[in-house]
C-alpha cells in the first residue's frame, strides 16, 4: 500500500525530505505501538498525510519528535520521527482503509484470495485491522464509523454501477472518508476554522486516489476480468484526466483557505507531488533530480550553503544473512527507487534507480524560485504568494 503520493526525495530537498521521513517512520511506529508488529504492514505514503497535516497546523512545541532506534528500513540507523495525535490518527485511518482494501480484494477473488482458506484468513485479518482502527480512532476523538459506512456503501454502489453511471457516483464513498479524516486534523491541531477547507481538500484527494487507482489498474483489471470503475461506467481516459485536473485545482484552492504554522511540506506533497502522481498515472510523468544537478548553476563554495557533508568513515561490511535482511527492508520502501540508500552488504552509499532519469520538468515551479526541485532545503512555496 504505497499510496499515490510517492515523492522523490531529490525534489523534496534535505529539510522537507527529513520531515517526510519523520512522518513515515512515525506512522509505522505508531502502528506498532498501538496495534502490534503485524499492523506495520499497512504503513503507506498517503496515510502519513494525516500526520503531516496535523503537525503543519499546530503551534510548535516540544515533544513533536523523538529519536527512534535502528531499523532495517533505514539501513539500521536511528532517526528523528514524528509523534503525537496526528501519527495515531494516521495509524487508525490506515488500518480501517487497509481492512476495506483486503475485503475488496477478497470479494473480487484476486490472486491467491480466490482460494477459500486464504480468503478466510484474509477476512480475519481485515476484521482485526478494522476493529483496531476503530479503537485507535476513539483514542484521538475520531469516529471511524464514517469510514466503515463508506466502505459498506462502496460495495453496493459498485454493484449497481454500469455504462452511463457518473464515475463520481462511484468515487463518492472514498471522497467522504478522506474528507472526514482531513477535517479531523484541524480538530487535533486546535484549528477548527480549518476543518471546512481541509474537508474539501480531503474530498478531492479521495476522488484523485480512486481515479488514479482505476487508471493505473485498468489494463490489468481488463486482463483478469476484475471490476474497474472506468471500464464499468464507460468513462474515457480524457474525462478521467479532466476530473483529475479539476481535483488538483480544487485542492490548491482549498489549501489557500487553511491556516498553517508551517505549510511547506503540505504544499509540496498536495500540490506539486500530487500533480506528479497524476502525470505518472496518465503516462506523462517526469522525475527530476537527474537534471537538477546540471541546472542548479555553479557548485557552492567550500563551507557554504549546499556544501555536501564530509563522507562518513567506512564501516565493516555486513555478513550474508544480515545483508539479506537489510536488502529485504530496503526493497519494501522507495529508498531503492528514488532515494539514496546504503548498500545492504558493503555499506557504500548508492543512488536509487531513478537517479539516471530525466527530472528536468519544472512545469509546476513557482514564479518566486527557479524550480522547486532546485531550492536546496525545499521551496517554501506556500509563503511566497505565487500562483502555484
Amino acid at each position: 500500500m504505497f499510496g499515490i503520493v510517492r515523492p522523490c526525495r531529490h525534489r523534496l530537498g534535505e529539510r522537507l525530505g527529513a520531515q517526510w521521513m519523520a512522518h513515515l517512520c512515525g506512522l509505522c511506529l505508531a502502528l506498532r505501538k498501538d496495534h502490534g508488529q503485524f499492523a506495520r504492514f499497512v504503513t503507506n505514503y498517503d496515510g502519513l498525510l494525516i500526520s503531516v497535516l496535523t503537525e503543519a497546523q499546530a503551534e510548535r512545541q516540544d515533544g513533536w519528535r523523538r529519536t527512534a532506534g535502528p531499523c532495517p528500513l533505514r539501513g539500521m540507523r536511528t532517526a528523528s520521527v514524528a509523534r503525537g495525535e496526528g501519527a495515531h490518527l494516521a495509524a487508525a485511518v490506515s488500518l480501517v482503509l487497509a481492512s476495506a482494501k483486503v475485503r475488496d480484494h477478497v470479494a473480487d477473488g484476486d490472486g491467491l484470495l480466490a482460494r477459500r482458506p486464504v480468503a478466510v484468513a484474509a477476512r480475519r485479518v481485515a476484521a482485526s485491522w478494522g476493529a483496531a482502527g476503530a479503537r485507535g480512532g476513539v483514542a484521538v476523538g475520531f469516529d471511524t464509523a464514517v469510514l466503515l459506512d463508506a466502505v459498506e456503501r462502496q460495495t453496493g454502489i459498485e454493484a449497481l454501477a454500469g455504462p452511463g453511471t457518473p464515475v463520481l457516483t462511484v468515487t463518492e464513498p472514498t471522497e467522504t472518508a478522506t474528507a472526514a479524516a482531513f477535517a479531523h486534523t484541524a480538530v487535533l491541531a486546535g484549528r477548527p476554522g480549518n476543518a471546512e477547507p481541509l474537508a474539501e481538500a480531503g474530498r478531492l484527494f479521495g476522488r484523485l486516489a480512486h481515479l488514479l487507482d482505476a487508471v493505473e489498474d485498468q489494463e490489468a483489471d481488463a486482463a483478469s476480468g476484475a471490476w474497474n470503475p472506468l471500464t464499468a461506467t464507460g468513462t474515457p481516459l480524457t474525462e478521467a484526466r479532466r476530473l483529475a485536473d479539476d481535483a488538483l485545482h480544487g485542492i490548491r484552492l482549498a489549501l489557500r483557505e487553511a491556516e498553517f504554522t508551517d505549510g511547506a511540506l503540505v504544499h509540496r506533497l498536495l500540490v506539486h507531488e500530487l500533480r506528479t502522481s497524476v502525470d505518472r498515472a496518465f503516462g506523462t510523468a517526469s522525475c527530476a533530480h537527474g537534471a537538477v544537478k546540471s541546472a542548479s548553476g555553479p557548485s557552492a563554495p567550500p563551507g557554504g550553503p549546499g556544501t555536501p557533508l564530509p563522507p562518513r568513515p567506512p564501516r565493516a561490511p555486513r555478513g550474508l544473512i544480515a545483508g539479506c535482511a537489510v536488502w529485504l527492508g530496503l526493497a519494501c520502501t522507495c529508498q531503492m527507487c528514488c532515494g539514496e540508500f546504503e548498500d545492504p552488504w558493503t555499506r557504500q552509499r548508492r543512488e536509487g534507480l531513478c537517479s539516471n532519469t530525466d527530472c528536468s520538468d519544472c512545469g509546476d515551479c513557482c514564479s518566486c524560485c527557479e524550480c522547486c526541485g532546485n531550492c536546496g532545503d525545499g521551496c517554501d512555496c506556500c509563503d511566497c504568494g505565487c500562483d502555484c
